[in-house]
């Protein structure tokens, strides 16, 4: 792919003296760091600040250290595009404290029209009438037919994404979605920044993938699998593009240090007796009321007249359901809870989990140990997770909620072997460390660009210009 060069400075005094940020925008940073490791270079909110009271130019310190902004590029079409985003933004602060700034933005939904800025309501309708989105996913995937697609969107819109990504001037751009590549990587080349410019693709699909996600201008692809780095290299991506590290859960979950014990003493449960957890994700959709009743019927033993385990409910933004499930009479304990933050405490103070396929919801339960019973999956991306699952032991697939509350009763009474070899399996798929092995990797690139990182951004000439 042919680079163009950026616009030379005619000396490096000048190159330093040149204006490389521009006036700060506070309010589209979606995190403040406050951990102080590394010396910062000063910035400056307009150009009389490069000069002193009495009119002298101000020299700027060559080969100071400045903030460095990153934007991380992400769409609301399913939860767990923002997730990783915003595991990637804590974990740079973590690791780096505020040596970057990190943005993260749907510049789609800011700076485009229709369809780009509608994708969010347009994908949750397509997704509740799932062979609209299996069409979709599928029609979509040959690259003649994706590549004129975003060609004909670039070319009504190129100027508005340039203008979005010119303001926050990142030295790094980490796109979470798989139609954040080639749009963006059409306005660096056309403005020669591909050499100032860290561009990093982070796949948030853990075995099936639209092959938007792959494009061979980046300048690393993560990978949450095996499975996906071979589909990378099948569409044109080299060996050195590529790294697989697992998908990028937040750091909060995958550093926490529980106690079973001490959770469901916080979290009011029964300390004995085994517990499943229920999930309908952030809409609370799916079987979640059939399974849930299902379960209060297969988790009491009617011999001995009393419970073998307890069931925790978590309905999402669904209030009607939590209603529903609240108002009926239970025989064993039940929590029936609406959205939650803190996820990493209940799957701490569970035994195993139920769930549609969702990516993130299965790398946190791998973390957590939690043998998964799937319970659906969304057609295209989410159906290769279900074989990722079942076919490394760490749990089943099975839509019937009858059949999911009887499997559920059988590991908390006579197949408890089986629920602690899954739960075996499940922490030996786990990756608990992939967000912060995905930062360092970004790191180490922004490090190699040296003395190209003060290429100053200056709008060369429009990216219309080529439409």
């Amino acid at each position: 792919m042919t680079v163009a060069s950026p616009k030379k400075a005619a000396s490096i005094t000048e190159k330093v003296l040149q204006r490389v940020y521009g006036k700060s925008n506070s309010s589209s940073s979606n995190s403040s760091f406050h951990i102080h490791r590394h010396k910062k270079m000063r910035s400056y909110d307009s150009e009389d600040d490069f000069e002193d009271e009495d009119g002298t130019t101000e020299l700027v310190q060559i080969g100071a250290e400045r903030t460095k902004n990153v934007l991380i590029l992400m769409s609301d079409t399913g939860g767990g595009h923002r997730a990783s985003a915003e595991a990637i933004r804590d974990a740079f602060s973590i690791e780096f404290g505020d040596e970057y700034r990190i943005i993260v933005k749907d510049v789609w939904k800011e700076y485009t029209g229709w369809p780009l800025n509608d994708m969010e309501r347009s994908y949750k309708f397509m997704v509740k009438h799932v062979q609209l989105w299996k069409v979709a996913f599928h029609s979509t995937s040959p690259r003649w037919i994706h590549s004129c697609y975003l060609a004909a969107i670039a070319a009504y819109y190129a100027k508005e994404v340039e203008a979005g990504l010119m303001e926050y001037k990142p030295d790094i751009i980490i796109s979470v979605h798989p139609l954040m590549q080639h749009i963006p990587l059409w306005v660096l080349k056309w403005q020669g920044l591909q050499k100032k410019v860290v561009f990093v693709t982070v796949i948030t699909d853990l075995n099936t993938c639209h092959p938007t996600w792959f494009h061979p201008g980046v300048n690393r692809c993560y990978c949450p699998s095996d499975a996906v780095a071979k589909r990378a290299l099948l569409d044109g991506l080299e060996d050195s593009q590529i790294r697989v590290f697992g998908l990028p859960i937040r750091p909060s979950f995958a550093r926490a240090v529980l106690s079973k014990d001490e959770l469901r003493r916080e979290l009011e449960m029964d300390p004995d007796l085994p517990a499943v957890l229920l999930m309908g994700g952030g809409e609370g959709m799916g079987p979640v009321k059939k399974t849930a009743r299902a379960l209060g019927e297969s988790l009491y033993d009617r011999e001995l007249g009393k419970p073998i385990g307890q069931l925790i409910v978590i309905c999402g933004r669904n209030k009607a359901l939590v209603s529903t499930l609240e108002a009926d009479e239970w025989k064993i304990p039940v929590k029936v809870l609406g959205f939650q933050t803190q996820m990493e405490k209940w799957m701490g103070s569970c035994d195993c989990i139920i769930t549609k396929a969702g990516p993130g919801t299965i790398a946190e339960a791998l973390i957590r140990g939690l043998p998964i019973i799937l319970n659906d999956y969304i057609p295209g991306q989410e159906k290769g997770n279900v074989p990722y699952v079942v076919d490394n032991g760490a749990g089943v697939f099975t839509r019937s909620p009858k059949e999911t509350a009887r499997i559920v009763a059988d590991w908390f009474s006579t197949k408890t072997d089986e629920l602690k070899r899954m739960s075996e399996n499940a922490l030996k798929l786990a990756q608990p460390e992939a967000v912060f092995d995905i930062v360092k990797d970004i790191h180490e690139l922004a490090a190699e660009r040296g003395p190209l990182a003060n290429i100053p951004y200056e709008l060369t000439s429009s990216f219309t210009s080529l439409i």
